[in-house]
């Protein structure tokens, strides 16, 4: 099962994105973005450029002034050919000519530009060579909501991705954990993912026993274990867009305890998802959850954000944690995945991704969130 193809973006689609970037760097302050190969680039051109090219390759977007795309010369036929195409200016450059010049020649040499978190610092620094009196700041800083507020296009792949990431869930559950390697289980969780439609898994999180008390942990060569609490938390890329979510299932019949915590978190996430509303700010979602599990004694071992923003890529802004008042506003996604974890005991956590609609809040997953039980 792979579902219908979704609706392709559109060469205006893409100078929307463009032109609201642009807009949104002036409402900052910048005089422009330089936007680096990678998420950015993707979501604003359609043009995704070699990954391992050293070869400087740079959007630039300036107020006032049409989208710039430089690009080196043996790649500006893949970059016409983006979707994003016609809105943009090529510039090619090629080997032997000095790149940061002709990108120097399209800035403010006193201006302050938003950069790409992920833009090289070979460079970053070339052009601060060039152009001596110029400035950066990280996007994420500069911009944390450039990507945050989907369209209805980009709401139906997080939603798509979503059911995908239930499916491979619903067929999971079936299969045989006691006795297997968690990374067997990690196995068969990344080819169900590919299965149900996705093109990129980043993650297959198995943690049984005592290895679920931490949140980050590698499906290893552990043997899981009738009486193993496990928590299963993945998720990738289907067409373009991000999944992820969480379950905890129990190998056999939990433990009383086991079984209260479970509940426990449950409680705390459906806490977290109620708290979704326009105009509540981020950390109102994690405030709701926390003090859930904070009341019930389990504070110190809830111990990372309650959730993260979902888009292109499967962790960006908004991040629901303590501090963050950015207010939510309809077509915002993120996580809301509270966790307990007992240090060489056992750890639960459970998922959803969430989008905020005009009136609360909509759930992209739909298993079912009370204790699983599997063989």
């Amino acid at each position: 099962m792979t579902g219908t193809a979704p609706v392709p973006f559109t060469a205006d689609d893409y100078a929307a994105r463009m032109e609201r970037a642009a807009r949104q760097a002036a409402d900052a302050g910048l005089a422009g973005l330089l936007v680096a190969p990678g998420p950015d680039m993707v979501w604003l051109t359609g043009y995704t450029p070699p990954a391992d090219t050293e070869r400087l390759t740079v959007l630039v977007l300036a107020p006032g002034r049409p989208p710039e795309l430089v690009v080196p010369a043996l790649e500006a036929p893949d970059a016409g050919r983006a979707t994003g195409a016609p809105a943009l200016t090529l510039r090619d450059w090629t080997d032997g000519k000095d790149p940061y010049a002709l990108t120097a020649a399209l800035l403010d040499a006193r201006g302050r530009f938003g950069v790409s978190d992920n833009a090289w610092a070979l460079h970053l620094l070339a052009l601060q060579r060039t152009l001596p009196d110029t400035s950066y700041v990280s996007l994420t800083e500069a911009l944390p909501m450039l990507r945050a507020v989907k369209d209805a296009a980009e709401l139906e792949r997080l939603a798509a991705a979503g059911a995908a990431a239930d499916a491979a869930f619903e067929e999971i559950k079936q299969v045989r954990f006691s006795g297997r390697l968690e990374s067997e289980v990690a196995a068969d969780l990344a080819g169900l993912l590919r299965r149900f439609g996705h093109s990129q898994v980043d993650f297959t999180i198995v943690a049984s026993g005592p290895n679920g008390a931490n949140p980050h942990h590698e499906a290893g060569d552990r043997r899981i274990e009738r009486g193993d609490m496990v928590v299963l938390d993945f998720g990738g890329l289907k067409d373009g867009y991000g999944s992820d979510t969480s379950r905890t299932v129990h190998v056999g019949e939990p433990a009383d305890e086991e079984r209260r915590v479970h509940d426990l978190v449950r409680e705390a996430q459906e806490a977290g998802f109620r708290a979704v509303r326009p105009g509540a700010a981020c950390q109102d979602v994690d405030r709701a959850a926390r003090a859930v599990i904070s009341d019930a004694g389990y504070g110190e071992y809830f111990i990372h954000r309650t959730g993260h923003g979902i888009g292109v890529t499967t962790h960006e802004p908004p991040y629901m944690i303590e501090g963050e008042e950015q207010p939510l506003v309809p077509g915002m996604c993120f996580s809301v995945e509270p966790g307990v974890y007992l240090p060489g005991r056992f750890g639960v956590r459970i998922e959803d991704i969430v989008t905020v609609t005009e009136d609360g809040g909509r759930r992209l997953n739909d298993t079912e969130r009370e204790l699983v039980i599997v063989d």
